[in-house]
C-alpha cells in the first residue's frame, strides 16, 4: 500500500500525525531565539597589548613585530597586520574560512605564552571581532535637577554607584554576558609632589613612587601549622584612607621624619576623563549591557528592564537621580520582525483569496487554506532542531516560501477535480488524481529547492547571512510536499463523507462532477 493510499484509507492516522506535528511546531515556536540577523562569525582574531607611555614606532619595534612574527606561523592563517598606536598595540589575524576558531584561538594563546615582551606591557589580550557584541541595552544614570551645568559632586556619586551597587545588580541576569560603565567621574587618588621640595631633599619622583608601591602591599606570607589546625598568614599593609597616604614616612637619610604629605599634596581626585555622555545636554554616567554570544536579544532585554524596574520600584538609586534607557536593540528587532511577520501574513491571506477567486470553491479554497499554516508550522519544529533563529532572514525565508507552499497543493487538488469531472468516485479520483502528477510535484518541489539549498555551502559572510533563509525554503518547501501527497488527499477524500452526512443518506455519493470550476475548464 503505497504513502497516498495510507493516507486516503488512514484519515484518523494522518489527522494525528498532523495534528502532532503543528503541536511540536507550536511548542518549538516559542523556544526559538530572536534576533535581528543571523548569528554572524567572522574568521579574525585580534591580539591586544597595552604599554603606557610608549610612543607608536616604540609599540612596533617592541611588541608589533614580534606579535607578528610569532603569530604568522599559526595554522590557516591567511593574513597578519597591525596598527600601533600610542600605548597600544593591536595584531589582527585573519583566518581561512571554516577554520575552527576555538582552536585557532588555543593556539595563538599557546604561542603567545612563549613570547617575551617588555616587562612594562600588559599581558597580550585576545579579542573575538563580532558585530553581536555592540551592547543591546544602553542607559542613562543622571540626576533630576534642571540644572545643565558641570556638577562634580554628582557624577562621582552617580559612578561610584554605578560601578559599586548598579554593575552587581546587572550582571547576574540570566544571558548577560558584561555590563560596561562610562562617563561621570572615575575616582581617583591623585599624588601632586612639589618637585622644588624634592631638589632640596635630593629625592627622584621614582623613589617615591619606589616608595608607595612598597607600603601598599597585600601578599602572602606562608602558612602555620599549629597541631591538627593551618593558619595562612597574609601581609595586610594597604592604605584604606587619604590621610594615610599622606602620613607614609619617607626616610631619605634616617635623621629626619619625612613624610608623603610634607613633599606632596594627596587628594581625593578623579582620573582623567576619555569620553564625556550627555543626555539632553545633561552630564550622565552610561551604563552598557552586552549579551552572551547564543543569548536570546528580546529575552535579555526584558530581563534586564524587569531588574531596572524593580531597582526603581524599590527607590534604591541615588537621591535626585533616575536611570533613563536610551538605547534599546530589542526595540528594533521587534520591529523588524513584527513588519515580516505582517508581511508574510498578509500574502498568505492573500494567496489563498487569489486560490478562491479562481477556483470558486469553498472546499478547496478551505483544503490548500489548511495546507498553507500546517507547512509552516511545521517548519519552525525544523527551524528549532537546525538552530535556526528567528530573525529578519529566516522570517523572510518564510514569506518568500508562503506563496510557493501551495503550488504542490493546488496541482494535487486541481487533478482531483479532472478526475471527478470525468466521473470518477471521490476516493478513486483522491488516489488516482495524487498518484498521476506526484512525480510532476516531487520534480517541481526539488527544482526550488535545488535554486535554494545551495546557498548553505556558500563561504563567507555572505554564506553566513542566507544560510537561515536557503534553509528556511528548502523545509518548508519539502514539508508542503509532504503535506501534498499525504494531507491533500486526505481531505479531499473526506468531501464524500461531509456531502453524504448533510444530506442525511448513508448510500454513496454518486460520481459526478464538482462545482463550476473556471480554471480547469480554461485549461481543458
Amino acid at each position: 500500500m503505497s504513502l497516498i493510499e495510507v493516507s486516503t484509507r488512514r484519515r484518523v492516522t494522518i489527522f494525528m500525525a498532523t495534528i502532532t506535528v503543528c503541536l511540536f511546531g507550536m511548542i518549538a515556536l516559542f523556544g526559538l531565539k530572536v534576533n535581528l540577523l543571523p548569528d554572524l562569525s567572522y574568521q579574525t582574531l585580534t591580539v591586544r597589548t597595552e604599554y603606557s607611555g610608549a610612543a607608536p614606532v616604540e609599540i612596533e619595534n617592541l611588541i608589533s613585530e614580534p606579535v607578528e612574527e610569532a603569530l604568522g606561523v599559526v595554522k590557516n592563517v591567511r593574513r597578519v597586520k597591525s596598527v600601533s598606536r600610542a600605548g597600544q598595540s593591536d595584531v589582527i589575524l585573519e583566518f581561512a574560512w571554516g577554520t575552527d576558531m576555538d582552536l585557532a584561538g588555543l593556539e595563538v594563546r599557546e604561542k603567545l605564552e612563549v613570547l617575551m615582551l617588555p616587562l612594562e606591557a600588559t599581558r597580550p589580550q585576545l579579542l573575538r571581532f563580532d558585530p553581536s557584541t555592540e551592547p543591546i541595552l544602553r542607559y542613562a544614570l543622571m540626576g533630576v535637577g534642571a540644572s545643565d551645568t558641570f556638577n562634580q559632586a554628582e557624577l562621582k556619586q552617580l559612578r561610584r554607584y554605578a560601578d559599586e551597587q548598579l554593575k552587581k545588580r546587572l550582571e547576574p541576569v540570566a544571558g548577560v554576558a558584561a555590563v560596561k560603565i562610562g562617563g561621570g567621574l572615575e575616582d581617583e587618588i591623585q599624588v601632586e609632589i612639589d618637585q622644588q621640595k624634592l631638589k632640596q631633599l635630593n629625592l627622584s619622583v621614582g623613589a617615591v613612587i619606589d616608595r608607595l608601591r612598597a607600603e601598599n602591599v597585600n601578599v602572602s606570607g606562608g602558612r602555620l601549622d599549629e597541631g591538627s589546625q593551618r593558619y595562612l598568614v597574609r601581609t595586610i599593609n594597604q592604605f584604606a584612607t587619604v590621610e594615610e597616604i599622606g602620613a607614609m614616612l619617607l626616610s631619605p637619610n634616617g635623621q629626619v621624619t619625612l613624610r608623603l604629605r610634607d613633599i606632596a599634596t594627596v587628594r581625593q581626585g578623579f582620573r582623567e576623563r576619555e569620553s564625556v555622555i550627555r543626555v539632553d545636554g545633561r552630564e550622565a554616567v552610561e551604563i552598557a549591557i552586552y549579551k552572551e554570544g547564543d543569548a536570546n536579544t528580546v529575552a535579555v532585554a526584558e530581563s534586564v528592564q524587569k531588574a531596572v524596574a524593580q531597582l526603581q520600584d524599590s527607590k534604591q538609586l541615588p537621591a535626585n537621580a533616575k536611570l533613563e534607557n536610551i538605547d534599546d536593540q530589542s526595540r528594533f528587532i521587534r520591529g523588524s520582525l513584527d513588519e515580516v511577520k505582517s508581511a508574510a501574513i498578509q500574502g498568505g491571506l492573500l494567496s489563498i483569496l487569489v486560490i478562491f477567486l479562481f477556483l470558486r470553491d469553498a472546499w478547496s479554497t478551505f483544503v490548500i487554506g489548511v495546507s498553507l499554516p500546517v507547512s509552516i508550522i511545521a517548519t519552525f519544529f525544523f527551524m528549532g532542531q537546525f538552530g535556526i533563529s528567528l530573525n529578519v532572514m529566516s522570517l523572510g525565508g518564510l514569506a518568500l516560501a508562503t506563496g510557493m507552499v501551495v503550488d504542490a497543493a493546488i496541482v494535487v487538488l486541481e487533478n482531483i477535480s479532472r478526475l471527478r469531472d470525468k466521473g470518477v468516485g471521490i476516493l478513486e479520483a483522491a488516489i488516482k488524481g495524487t498518484q498521476q502528477v506526484g512525480m510532476a510535484v516531487t520534480a517541481s518541489v526539488l527544482t526550488s529547492v535545488a535554486v535554494f539549498f545551495p546557498l548553505v555551502f556558500v563561504e563567507g559572510v555572505s554564506g553566513q547571512l542566507f544560510r537561515d533563509q536557503a534553509l528556511t525554503v528548502t523545509i518548508s518547501l519539502l514539508v508542503s510536499l509532504v503535506v501534498s501527497l499525504t494531507l491533500i488527499p486526505m481531505l479531499s477524500s473526506l468531501r464524500a463523507d461531509i456531502g453524504r452526512h448533510i444530506a442525511g443518506d448513508d448510500q454513496p455519493e454518486p460520481p459526478g462532477p464538482l462545482p463550476h470550476n473556471p480554471v480547469g475548464r480554461f485549461l481543458s
